[in-house]
């Protein structure tokens, strides 16, 4: 009798621990763009282990890869709303909103990975107040490798592409295909094999990475090395759930973010060197521009730089004066 007292107490406290446990859990969800495969896929489930571990299963954070949960578009709009917990987002997708999330989509103002950190550190102060009006906060972002053309046929200047039917998936790479007489098509990441193979796009500007996971080299065999810009990904977080952590967790969260970050740069330099090697392995032929094709095209980002001054106003005249210190 003693001995099925016992078990059945020590069931019961088994249940009790496990309840406790299971209400102290809390879980997120983290929608992204794009493949699992893709290092800032990769980086991202790095950041939700680091935070699982961190925490001791505390805070349990699911990614959602390649658009699953919510389109790339959407996801912005779900963590504001609390759908979504976090999400990542390509910051330049959302130009129209707000100019400022559109600066580092601008050609050629930052054309490396030095210039492209240079141009966030004075970004990101603008980038926090925003999204902390909106209800969100910062965790970290991560550049993409420099950006070139795909383009099914030989250029040698920006006139070669009037008429080309171009992969637009921000406001400014729609801008671009104007300036240079292209027809802009509408795609996001997670349909552009399918666009690329029922000929809805023959040309598109992205980084090699993008240009490797979606088996471009299937479709175009040149892409043009003109390190345009090096846009970024962030990853955001709804300030209410945030909020709702407990102290550990918030700071397992913030440390987690600021290794992501570093380690996210890393991983984009990384791949951009080893993605390009790949794409030349599979067919594609990567070419340095023309003088007269980078002059066309600096052309293009002067002007769209003009436009986006006109546009952001005070705030964005200071990010490209701080931008242009020494």
């Amino acid at each position: 009798m003693k001995r099925r007292l016992f078990a059945l107490t020590a069931t019961a406290l088994t249940l009790t621990l496990a309840a406790g446990f299971a209400a102290a859990q809390t879980k997120w969800d983290l929608p992204a763009g794009y493949p699992a495969t893709n290092f800032h896929t990769v980086n991202m489930t790095e950041f939700a282990n680091d935070i699982d571990k961190a925490t001791g299963g505390k805070l349990k954070i699911t990614v959602h890869a390649n658009g699953s949960l919510f389109k790339a578009t959407e996801i912005k709009r779900a963590v504001q709303g609390g759908q979504a917990q976090a999400g990542e987002i390509l910051l330049a997708n959302f130009q129209n909103e707000w100019q400022m999330f559109g600066a580092d989509g601008l050609p050629f103002l930052a054309d490396s990975y030095d210039e492209s950190m240079k141009l966030y550190k004075v970004q990101k102060p603008f980038l926090e107040k925003k999204l902390a009006e909106q209800g969100m906060a910062l965790l970290y972002a991560v550049p993409w490798p420099p950006q070139g053309i795909y383009v099914k046929k030989p250029i040698t200047s920006g006139a070669d592409l009037k008429g080309v039917k171009w992969r637009a998936y921000s406001p400014s790479t729609a801008r671009i295909a104007e300036l240079v007489g292209a027809q802009p098509v509408t795609v996001q990441a997670a349909e552009l094999s399918q666009a690329m193979a029922t000929g809805v796009i023959e040309s598109y500007m992205s980084s090699g990475s993008t240009g490797f996971d979606t088996k471009t080299y299937e479709h175009i065999k040149y892409w043009y090395d003109t390190q345009a810009w090096l846009p970024k990904n962030a990853v955001i977080v709804n300030k209410a759930a945030f909020d709702a952590l407990d102290a550990g967790s918030k700071q397992a969260v913030l440390k987690a973010a600021a290794d992501a970050e570093v380690r996210g740069l890393a991983a984009s330099k990384k791949t951009n060197t080893d993605s390009l090697d790949k794409l030349k392995a599979n067919g594609m032929n990567i070419v340095a521009p023309s003088a007269q094709l980078k002059a066309d095209m600096k052309k293009v980002g002067d002007v769209m730089l003009k436009e986006w001054l006109e546009k952001a106003g005070p705030e964005g005249k200071a990010l490209i004066d701080n931008f242009n210190k020494p």
